[in-house]
């Protein structure tokens, strides 16, 4: 009797372990395959770089796409807005974005680029580009908030320091009247207005390669958890 319920015992705690391994595989093979699709997805935008109007950045419906866009506009008076905690080339800093304000449809986030932090963090100068510019870009969803905790951001002397881009609370923080368009502008690089800047589309996160290679150890383990339950289900048994 003792014998059969350390057996059902053992099973338990092996399927219990085998279900978390697998589904920690399928998740990370899930996140491969959204990550691997939105890269194609903007690849084939950026190859043709057919220009939409800016407007197309408040359309909800295309709130996950791509669109490579242009327009003219101004920059909103309001303060720069520097979300923390990005590395660039192994060197920590903070991305800059500021409101911008086109000419056909409502205010955007627009990501002018990176800048570096020194070791007393003090938050950099960041000037805001005068006058009406023309700006273009890849129109992309802002970047994943990751695990939420305490507010989206704070205010830092003439800076908004943010933890995560959360677009309401940035509407509501800054006074905005309207709500903010549910994709943000990475400038093109070419422009000669922010700083240094890309169209990596997967800052500071994994790579579709390094999904899957996780997915493989979950795999491998659940496997592993199989096998060694088998091995001492099959030994016990010959002892008795």
């Amino acid at each position: 009797m003792s014998r059969t319920r350390n057996l059902v015992v053992g099973w338990t705690a092996a399927i219990l372990a085998i279900a978390l391994f697998a589904n920690l595989g399928l998740w990370q093979s899930r996140r491969a395959v959204e990550k691997q699709a939105m890269l194609d997805a903007a690849a084939e935008v950026m190859r043709t770089r057919t220009p939409q109007p800016l407007s197309r950045a408040g359309d909800a419906q295309r709130a996950r796409d791509y669109d490579w866009a242009a327009g003219s506009g101004s920059f909103d008076a309001r303060d720069a807005l520097l979300l923390d905690n990005q590395q660039r080339n192994g060197r920590a800093g903070v991305r800059v974005y500021r409101i911008f304000v086109p000419q056909q449809g409502g205010p955007l986030l627009v990501d002018l680029g990176w800048l570096p932090l020194g070791g007393d963090r003090k938050l950099p100068q960041v000037l805001r580009p005068e006058g009406s510019l023309q700006l273009r870009g890849l129109l992309v969803p802002p970047p994943s908030t990751g695990l939420v905790m305490g507010p989206a951001l704070s205010r830092q002397d003439d800076a908004w320091l943010m933890t995560r881009v959360d677009l309401d609370a940035i509407a509501k923080a800054t006074g905005l009247s309207v709500p903010l368009a549910p994709r943000v502008l990475r400038l093109d690089p070419e422009l000669r207005i922010g700083y240094e800047r890309d169209l990596e589309l997967l800052p500071n996160t994994l790579p579709p390669d390094q999904h899957r290679g996780y997915a493989v150890q979950w795999f491998a383990l659940a496997l592993a958890v199989l096998v060694t339950a088998l091995i001492l289900t099959f030994r016990k048994r010959r002892r008795t």
